[in-house]
């Protein structure tokens, strides 16, 4: 072939391929998508027509008025997702957009048959029932109807909705008896996240939901469980997120956990679970949140506990728990909230909490927790909650408590504290709760000082005190709810400080 021949021809290839790429990127501009389809824009209006916009809330709206309309294309509306190739509406996020109304049988929202998502959350459905017709939307892989005020029993006809890999349904008015659980369970194979929490069950939760094998998610807090959890359940090999709590007549035992588990949420709160903590509970290592206050364990917590270094939340509260707390605990540095209150432990000192700077809630009543409030607390500059009620600790309240401005609430009765009263703790500004009866206090204390006015509870009852008020005009005083100074004397200045008190619930004077 000539070289002059062989020039063009390359030539005139180069050239078609830039108009391709050209054409390409044309198609793939987002001035480009294809228009909403008519009947598909005329569903979507009348299904807002068919809504009122509660005026009173002050979320922003997600739908309302000529939003609805740019240039006849419901595909740039917001909430509304369109497929970049047929122009079908395939997604519908309308989410906390205060909307109040019905949903029946009739609605337009059951023609957007390309559904594949359906966000309808946090809004006022006027407790209507789902229509057995959402077996339209037989394309949907994620619903989301939470926190919208649906009731009456989950139709059958959801179950026809077999491409689901998401279905939250939690926090309404709603029964998943007939069908039940199992048949749900059948029947969505495919589901990645569950959540029903609130839904009435009043039933088993089937052994068959163990087999569900991409779950990462479930959650039935409070649904009337019964029966036994099925083990196997926490042994799936996706699951992040466990919460069954709050479901009194539900039995069950932890497990024997691998090497491997993704699980980072595990809530128990509240059953009817018992027994002992596995040794191999130290292998949930992505295990940042881990709730049993309430059930029935028993025996001495593990040592690998305390190697769970995720844990930002923990809470062992209200169980038979004995021994001694674990020493490995002070490995859990990134805790927040810890609560060990109502157990059988050994007696202990307070020190292995000082290296736990992040924590600001702590509960500690009736944990056999002896000596003086360790000062080097004070490195916990996010503290906002100390419980160490009814334990042994003696000694002063240390001054540092002054000056943690974050510090909300102290329950510190029924111990051995001593020493003159600390005023600085009366200087808080967001103080909310003290609780200081049932010590050693001794010398005067000068409620006029409260620079609080989120104080709703002050306890003083049972230490000998002298309460006085000397109050300053320019500073506005707390409106208590309860006020304990039984037992304390009281000046003449605080008899006319409580005839502002005008909020109290609950008053020991004696």
């Amino acid at each position: 072939m000539p070289s002059s021949v062989r020039f063009l021809t390359v030539r005139m290839f180069s050239l078609l391929l830039l108009l391709f790429i050209h054409l390409r990127a044309c198609h793939s501009s987002p001035s480009m998508h294809p228009l909403c389809h008519d009947e598909e824009s005329h569903a979507l209006m009348q299904f807002k027509q068919s809504l009122a916009i509660n005026e009173s809330a002050s979320i922003p709206l997600l739908i309302q008025g000529a939003s609805w309309k740019v240039d006849g294309d419901c595909c740039l509306v917001d909430g509304v997702e369109c497929d970049r190739d047929s122009g079908h509406v395939i997604g519908l996020d309308l989410s906390s957009s205060c909307l109040y109304g019905s949903i029946d049988s009739n609605s337009s929202l059951f023609h957007l048959v390309h559904l594949r998502r359906l966000n309808l959350a946090d809004n006022d459905f006027n407790n209507s029932k789902i229509p057995s017709e959402i077996r339209n939307l037989s394309r949907l892989f994620d619903l989301d109807l939470s926190h919208s005020s649906f009731s009456g029993q989950i139709p059958e006809e959801i179950l026809e909705l077999s491409k689901l890999v998401s279905l939250d349904l939690g926090a309404n008015s709603l029964k998943l008896q007939k069908p039940g659980l199992q048949h749900l369970v059948e029947a969505l194979t495919n589901l990645e996240l569950l959540h029903l929490s609130g839904v009435d069950i009043s039933a088993k939760v089937p052994q068959i939901m163990a087999n569900l094998s991409s779950l990462s998610s479930l959650f039935l807090r409070n649904c009337g469980l019964q029966g036994e959890f099925p083990m196997g359940i926490f042994q799936l090999p996706n699951l992040r997120f466990l919460s069954i709590r709050f479901n009194p007549f539900l039995m069950g035992y932890l497990p024997e956990f691998q090497s491997g588990s993704q699980l980072e949420t595990l809530l128990l709160e509240g059953t009817n679970f018992s027994g002992q903590l596995p040794e191999s509970i130290g292998n949930l290592k992505s295990l940042k949140e881990f709730d049993v206050e309430e059930c029935y364990f028993s025996g001495v917590i593990p040592s690998s506990l305390g190697n769970l270094t995720k844990l930002n939340s923990l809470d062992l509260s209200y169980n038979s728990f004995s021994g001694k707390i674990p020493s490995t605990f002070v490995n859990l540095l990134q805790l927040t909230h810890l609560s060990l209150s109502f157990n059988n432990f050994i007696s202990g000192t307070l020190h292995w909490l000082c290296d736990l700077t992040k924590l600001n809630f702590i509960d500690l009543r009736l944990t056999n927790s002896y000596g003086e409030i360790p000062s080097c607390l004070g490195n916990l500059t996010q503290l906002a909650d100390l419980s160490p009620f009814r334990n042994k600790l003696g000694g002063q309240i240390p001054s540092w408590i002054g000056n943690h401005t974050l510090f909300i609430s102290g329950r510190l009765g029924f111990n051995r504290l001593h020493g003159p009263f600390p005023e600085s703790i009366l200087r808080l500004p967001n103080l909310e709760n003290l609780h200081l009866h049932d010590n050693l206090f001794r010398r005067t204390v000068n409620v006029g000082l409260l620079r609080s006015r989120s104080l709703v509870s002050l306890q003083l009852w049972c230490n000998n005190l002298s309460v006085c008020c000397n109050i300053n005009d320019s500073v506005a005083l707390p409106k208590f709810k309860i006020l304990g100074v039984g037992g304390c004397n009281l000046s003449g200045e605080f008899t006319s400080f409580l005839h502002g008190q005008n909020h109290l619930e609950l008053v020991d004077l004696w």
